[in-house]
């Protein structure tokens, strides 16, 4: 097992998600926003799901979801992982993991230290969390804009529960970025893209390779 994994995030074809699976990817991200440019569709998400070997985790990315939803992305995606990146209160993220019995990460929004002092209320309401950019205000999307914070608020936080690094992140800053933070888990999207939602499969071998030599 490589000490530093990789979730490629936002895949929507059979080419790039074979790629993330072929480099070495501990998770694959499959999107069910539709203001997002990687949004895919029920049937879509199923087609994806069956060339995931079991090896590779299947996560869900949802903003604000409702339980409809959730149950038809899960169904479709055949997904082990509920990832939560809209305002999703600790009480929203318990009950989505007792609901759905999957593993629920809840990302963090982060522009300043301010914006990790509330890590801990989602102790024992989620499974991991994943820090990622701060958008701007009145943005479309939560994440997934290519935008990073400063990592080196991640220096000395004492984490409370399992977390990922996400925001801005390719194969040519990812060494920097773990180096910083002591993240073992990195996720990416739009640093293996060549337009919004259009996954490169050279980028994603790019960083699967380099997180793979960490």
């Amino acid at each position: 097992m490589p000490r530093i994994t990789a979730k490629i995030c936002g895949l929507s074809t059979p080419e790039t998600l074979d790629a993330a699976v072929a480099g070495g990817a501990s998770h694959i991200g499959l999107v069910f926003f539709p203001k997002s440019p990687r949004h895919v569709q029920f049937g879509q998400a199923a087609a994806l799901a069956q060339r995931v070997p079991a090896h590779v985790l299947k996560a869900g990315v949802f903003v604000d979801p409702d339980d409809a939803l959730l149950d038809a992305a899960i169904a479709a995606g055949g997904l082990d992982v509920i990832q939560l990146h809209g305002k999703e209160a600790p009480e929203r993220a318990a009950a989505v993991k007792a609901r759905s019995g999957k593993e629920v990460w809840k990302a963090l929004h982060v522009r300043t230290s301010l914006d990790l002092a509330g890590a801990g209320s989602y102790r024992g309401a989620a499974d991991r969390l994943l820090y990622d950019a701060k958008t701007p205000e009145g943005a479309d999307l939560p994440g997934g804009m290519g935008l990073r914070f400063d990592w080196r608020l991640l220096q000395g936080f004492s984490h409370p529960l399992a977390w990922a690094l996400s925001g801005g992140l390719d194969a040519a800053n990812v060494g920097e970025a773990v180096g910083i933070t002591g993240a073992a888990l990195v996720d990416v999207s739009s640093g293996v893209e060549s337009a919004p939602g259009i996954k490169d499969v050279d980028k994603i071998a790019a960083f699967l390779k380099a997180t793979a030599q960490l």
